[in-house]
């Protein structure tokens, strides 16, 4: 389900760089518009899942027509560059990165640099909460509750980069078996799995379901709107993403990929993302922490595994087990 984000300007025949968008479309539009101006020309930018960009960027490895993949989660990136999808890149602004964001470049192997970070949580609509008269959930083993059938909205995780981790980060708090067997319990409260990370808590906050579980960015950003949404961190302890930027190998437009690249690091270039209404906290030290963004430093975390968890044979294993232990069939 890709979103053709046009620019400005439409007199050229072909955009002189193409990227895939792994953020909030709102996002996709601003980075487009501010990169644009900034360069004086057109580039075209494409908003897709997580895994929908991952499964491209293979399936057009012999004759790719991606130049850049800007955002969506980093062990999906650091899987492309195992696989060779990616080209190596140390970019001038390297040194300005926070050191979450400069551990994962090196992690990476200069084949992607951190751009944003952000909590994994839930959140529920409290109007929903009170007319169906629930207990308020805190933790994730409350949502395996039976109270709560039929009530929660989830990303799947062969296409949603959100809900990738959150199988990573569910493995990592409790076991693998443990979170298998949540998962299943969880499974009977779903009422369908989503392709896009941020929209169960979109649906949520507009009371089409009464909790959607997503990154906590995204819901606050419901909630700055208006809605009625009650953010959660989970009381167990939770995981995080690092979002990333990329050179796909083979590109045809390296020096403007690389343009590309230094603002998506650069404090204006971060700037895109409060700007579009996204509260992610910036990888560069010289940005702007957007003042609704996660204090992501009084959230009790996972040390969460990048290197485990973005390498190919683990995460298609997981998403395998996934598939036939939990039949995510509703899949939006």
């Amino acid at each position: 389900m890709a979103l053709w984000l046009c620019g400005a300007g439409h007199g050229m025949a072909e955009p002189k760089l193409n990227v895939l968008c792994g953020v909030d479309e709102a996002w996709c539009v601003t980075m487009q518009r501010a990169f644009e101006a900034r360069a004086g020309l057109e580039i075209s930018m494409v908003r897709k899942s997580t895994g929908e960009i991952l499964d491209q960027i293979r399936a057009e490895r012999s004759h790719p027509t991606v130049d850049v993949w800007w955002g969506g989660t980093g062990d999906t990136h650091l899987q492309a560059g195992s696989e060779g999808l990616l080209d190596e890149y140390r970019p001038v602004h390297q040194q300005d990165l926070l050191p979450w964001a400069q551990n994962f470049s090196v992690m990476s192997g200069s084949r992607s640099a951190g751009i944003y970070a952000g909590a994994l949580g839930f959140a529920y609509n409290s109007e929903l909460l009170a007319k169906n008269n629930l207990p308020a959930p805190t933790c994730w083993k409350d949502l395996a509750k039976d109270v709560y059938r039929g009530h929660i909205l989830t990303g799947n995780p062969n296409y949603s980069g959100t809900a990738f981790t959150m199988l990573a980060t569910l493995v990592q708090l409790f076991g693998e078996e443990e979170a298998f067997g949540f998962m299943a319990k969880l499974n009977q409260n779903v009422v369908g799995y989503t392709k896009v990370g941020a929209a169960p808590v979109k649906a949520a906050a507009r009371g089409e379901v009464l909790i959607g579980i997503s990154f906590m960015h995204d819901a606050v950003t419901q909630k700055i709107e208006g809605f009625p949404l009650v953010i959660v961190a989970p009381c167990e302890g939770t995981g995080y993403e690092i979002g990333a930027v990329s050179i796909v190998k083979g590109n045809r437009n390296t020096a403007l990929a690389q343009d590309f690249v230094e603002f998506a690091l650069s404090p204006e270039g971060q700037a895109t993302g409060a700007a579009a209404g996204q509260n992610q906290v910036p990888s560069n030290a010289r940005a702007t922490l957007p003042l609704t963004a996660p204090d992501i430093s009084m959230i009790k975390m996972v040390d969460y595994d990048f290197a485990t968890f973005g390498q190919p044979e683990e995460r298609s294993r997981l998403l395998s087990r996934f598939d036939s232990e939990i039949h995510p069939s509703q899949t939006q």
